[in-house]
């Protein structure tokens, strides 16, 4: 680590770098020591950028699973004060606006899934568009597209994907209030038009997980998970159209901060205050690639139903939430003893709301929020519960899976795909994937030890375990 950024231990599992230079707040990492050990040095220089932009509230902060992201390391969270100056920043939210996780309930057991375990995931594989520039059945003309950018998950349910039950656990009930589909250019629309209800590539996956272990049995109850059930995680996000308002905002970002007085301390950190014309036009168009992923795994999700309702048609596919981790919210946080409407921005970093959350559907509002860890692939993933602690620990933020310990290109060199498949086969996983180069990218070992990463937020208080779940059957990209 750079002597410039020295940190100093606050806790078993906190961290802190002090305000230096151009810090506005300082920066604080969760992680115990062998993750902070395992941490690039530019996730902490990334860190203290992010603490020196304008209107910045309390600290910049990083998750457990960090790692060097575009500007924001991923697993940054930042909150910003619209009346303080504050910005908001395309670097902060990434390129795959709204990537998330979903989990739905099967009221299957494990047990009952094995002995068509193989004929599962070709049906999956066949019915689920995956890998790069996939594409599905859905075409989406301008009024089309301009209809799903403004009602999200809800305008899916509406065309006949899903149901209206679903929207409850869905995070903004399935549509983010404020997207300005016409913010949305004609490249990014073009992008999209042939991309709903498809996967897409790189750690993007659908599994079917065998339920291993229950650590809370109170809280798994209230989310109707028991031990030996099979669940299914769907990963993914807003595909081409969120990339494209990425790619283009931040360029205008980079060339109107001038004019905002804006020093960048990162090109890659290009931002605009929030109460600018640039800022509020990405705004509407960030919203509006949030709803575009909502109803991407929406859309998914009801192929799913079609598969298993074909090859086990006792399943009953029932979601238990969906929560997205590249993000910015305005969101309600005390801060000083005041009540303040925060921009929180969520760069690989879970959103976890603690129990008696107003904006948690009554269903769960009791004991909290499910964080969906997702894993590596071939390795477990977790549910978790947000905190009573997590609002003053980190605006109600937690990790979001393992996190990358080497890049794809390094990934490459070590692994061939074919062997893995293999290899996880032996394990009785099952891949399905059109790419034997991007599973080698996606190697378990590739990646951090999700089990330290899950482990460090609880005993930060970010969040608690739930359950663990193993990996049976896998389709990714």
């Amino acid at each position: 680590m750079s002597e410039e950024y020295r940190l100093k231990r606050e806790s078993e599992f906190s961290w802190r770098i002090d305000p230096i230079g151009k810090m506005r707040v300082p920066g604080i990492i969760y992680a115990d020591e062998d993750l902070i050990r395992g941490m690039d040095n530019k996730v902490f220089e990334q860190l203290a950028n992010v603490a020196s932009l304008p209107g910045i509230v309390q600290a910049a902060y990083a998750m457990p699973d960090a790692h060097w992201g575009y500007g924001f390391p991923i697993g940054g969270v930042a909150a910003f004060d619209a009346d303080e100056g504050g910005v908001v920043s395309a670097g902060g939210v990434g390129f795959d606006i709204s990537c998330g996780v979903r989990a739905l309930r099967t009221g299957l057991t494990i047990d009952e899934i094995e002995p068509l375990k193989r004929q599962l995931a070709d049906a999956l594989f066949r019915q689920v568009p995956v890998g790069v520039g996939s594409t599905g059945r859905i075409h989406l003309n301008d009024k089309g597209m301009t209809a799903m950018l403004r009602g999200g998950a809800r305008w899916a349910v509406e065309q006949g994907y899903g149901n209206a039950e679903d929207l409850q656990h869905i995070e903004e009930m399935g549509c983010m209030a404020g997207a300005v589909p016409e913010e949305v250019s004609a490249r990014a629309r073009k992008r999209q038009q042939d991309e709903m209800g498809t996967l897409g590539s790189g750690n993007h996956y659908l599994e079917v997980q065998r339920v291993a272990e229950i650590y809370d049995p109170r809280i798994a109850t209230a989310f109707g998970l028991k031990e030996n059930d099979a669940v299914v995680f769907i990963h993914c996000g807003s595909r081409g159209l969120g990339h494209q308002i990425g790619t283009e905002f931040l360029k205008y970002m980079v060339l109107a901060a001038p004019k905002h007085g804006i020093e960048l301390p990162d090109r890659e950190l290009a931002c605009a205050p929030i109460k600018s014309e640039l800022g509020e036009a990405y705004l509407g168009a960030m919203r509006a690639g949030i709803n575009c992923a909502l109803a991407n795994r929406q859309i998914i999700t009801h192929l799913t139903r079609q598969v298993f309702a074909e090859v086990l048609p006792q399943a009953d596919l029932t979601l238990l939430f969906d929560v997205s981790h590249n993000t910015c919210k305005v969101e309600r946080h005390l801060v000083e003893g005041r009540k303040r409407n925060l921009y929180v921005h969520r760069k690989g970093a879970t959103r976890a709301f603690g129990p008696g959350h107003p904006d948690l559907p009554e269903t769960l509002r009791a004991v909290g929020q499910p964080v969906l860890i997702g894993g590596s692939m071939g390795t477990e993933s977790h549910i978790l519960v947000g905190s009573e602690k997590g609002a003053e620990l980190s605006f109600n933020s937690a990790c979001h899976g393992a996190g990358r310990a080497m890049s794809r290109h390094q990934a490459t060199k070590q692994w061939r795909g074919r062997a893995l498949v293999d290899e996880l086969a032996e394990r009785g996983i099952i891949i399905r994937s059109p790419s034997m180069r991007g599973v080698a990218e996606e190697a378990p070992g590739a990646y951090k030890d999700v089990r330290a990463v899950v482990d460090a937020a609880e005993k930060a208080g970010l969040a608690k375990k739930v359950a663990r779940m193993e990996p049976r059957v896998c389709i990714k990209g």
